[in-house]
């Protein structure tokens, strides 16, 4: 959906179908874990972050290619942070993207989980294909062109991308993609010594969590699905659902922001046009940031990045009121913070991790015409998503070829799975939420009617309450229970 690595990369935000049998626990297919002192975490700002206490790094050993399992492995790198009581067993998260770093995100975020931690080892990992998991790499300096460059040919660089991930990542592109992730969650529980996987994931970990649900129904201990995301839909829907929820999300922070005094403006459609405006300025006048420029592409993802939850809107008002008097230097830091570039200028492979993945995942490769008809809506509806100029599909130079295996779930046999969709989570809008709780055939939906995306970390005391419960005591909540914002 991008131009630079935003335009191209972006599109694929807008992010064997056989059921498997589970390795026993014993039967050492699994491989084990070596845990040790973690050396090398990266806290949010690309420098190296200290482990807190109880906190271990381990790899587990799986198969590059699941169709042989004992042909070449791959190590998947691993985050535990020991249990503080009595302990019920691990508890595995997975964080989003498809590509961010489990091992990073729990490093940072350990903290908001500590009642859980308290009966519970909690674990994380870097999928296949992410980071220190064998990440798929695409050569930095395409990174860093296709982030910046606005005037180059798209349609070259995106070749040139793709030939570098080919040339960096090639052995690993073919076996990328939440299926094989399932597969490995399985076999991480087997290692971990659980006889069923209790399971916490957010956004795209939602869909990771019900494809594994779908393929290993019987291995399913306690699940939570926060941020429901539905992999039913298509492109174009995705596109355009997103859309209309950071539109929504937009004008509540418009609202939110005006009630407050705002800087920039005295009515929430002023201030909805003072960011629209700002960005679209942005094609033909990118601010300087010392040796660097906040481009158009950079600044929608620095605008979208702070509408993820209502905690970070001050930080939209402040970054946008400086950039209109000249000083973007947080709006890039909040696009860096998306694409995950480090303060050397270097990048982790959280959006190549992205590329890779969903074109995985997903047959659909759509032209320059539904590009172009994709955009339009999206315009329509939330301007400042526009991929204007970009004129294929994310996926569409991809070197492997995708299915939709990941889209078929169906969890029947399963043990309850808590779904919680939030009424204004602009990421993955509520109504994946529904969806993703009948597809699963034994979901548990759960409302959320505040602001932002991933209702537990809202800090939401009904959320968290409804959570803890069945997380640690196996209680179940009520069908169409609702939590207040």
């Amino acid at each position: 959906m991008k131009k630079p690595l935003a335009t191209f990369l972006l599109g694929a935000v807008v992010l064997t179908s056989c059921s498997t049998s589970a390795p026993s626990a014993k039967s050492g297919t699994s491989g084990t874990v070596a845990w040790s002192t973690c050396t090398d975490l990266v806290g949010p700002d690309g420098k190296q972050l200290t482990p807190g206490p109880g906190v271990e790094c381990g790899k587990l050993p799986v198969p590059l290619d699941h169709t042989e399992p004992d042909g070449e492995k791959i190590d998947l790198a691993l985050i535990r942070v020991k249990a503080t009581g009595d302990r019920l067993g691990s508890l595995v998260f997975n964080f989003g993207g498809p590509g961010a770093s489990g091992v990073d995100s729990l490093a940072m975020s350990a903290a908001a989980f500590s009642k859980l931690g308290t009966r519970y080892d909690l674990v994380s990992f870097d999928p296949r294909g992410v980071d220190r998991s064998a990440g798929v790499t695409c050569g930095n300096e395409y990174a860093e062109m296709l982030a910046s460059d606005a005037d180059a040919d798209q349609d070259a660089l995106a070749k040139e991308f793709v030939q570098a991930c080919r040339q960096e990542s090639g052995k690993v592109l073919p076996h990328v993609g939440t299926v094989n992730a399932a597969k490995d969650l399985d076999l991480l529980r087997a290692a971990l010594g659980d006889e069923q996987l209790n399971y916490l994931g957010f956004s795209y970990g939602t869909h990771l969590g019900a494809v594994y649900a779908t393929h290993f129904p019987k291995n399913v201990g306690r699940f939570v699905l926060d941020s429901a995301f539905d992999p039913s839909v298509t492109y174009e829907e995705r596109a355009v659902i997103q859309a209309t929820g950071f539109d929504q999300a937009l004008e509540a922070f418009a609202e939110d922001c005006v009630a407050q005094s705002c800087e920039l403006g005295a009515t929430p459609a002023a201030v909805v046009k003072k960011v629209e405006d700002f960005v679209e300025g942005l094609k033909t006048r990118p601010i300087k940031v010392g040796d660097r420029e906040l481009t158009f592409w950079l600044g929608q993802l620095a605008v979208i990045t702070p509408l993820y939850a209502k905690q970070s809107w001050p930080v939209l008002e402040q970054a946008t009121a400086a950039a209109l008097k000249g000083n973007a230097t947080i709006l890039l830091a909040l696009a860096d913070s998306y694409t995950g570039r480090r303060a050397d200028g270097t990048y982790n492979t959280m959006m190549t991790s992205l590329q890779a993945i969903n074109c995985a995942d997903y047959a659909e490769r759509p032209t320059s015409a539904q590009m172009a008809k994709i955009n339009e809506r999206v315009k329509e509806i939330f301007p400042v998503l526009s991929f204007d100029g970009l004129t294929s599909g994310a996926c569409e130079y991809w070197p492997v070829r995708g299915d939709d295996a990941a889209k078929r779930i169906d969890a029947t046999g399963s043990a309850p799975i808590v779904v919680i969709g939030g009424k204004g989570d602009p990421a993955t809008p509520f109504q994946w939420a529904t969806s993703l709780t009948e597809k699963l055939r034994t979901g548990v939906l759960v409302t959320y009617e505040g602001e932002g995306h991933g209702a537990y970390l809202t800090g939401d005391g009904c959320v968290m309450k409804t959570v803890d419960a069945y997380l640690i005591d196996g209680k179940v909540p009520a069908a169409g229970s609702t939590c207040g914002a």
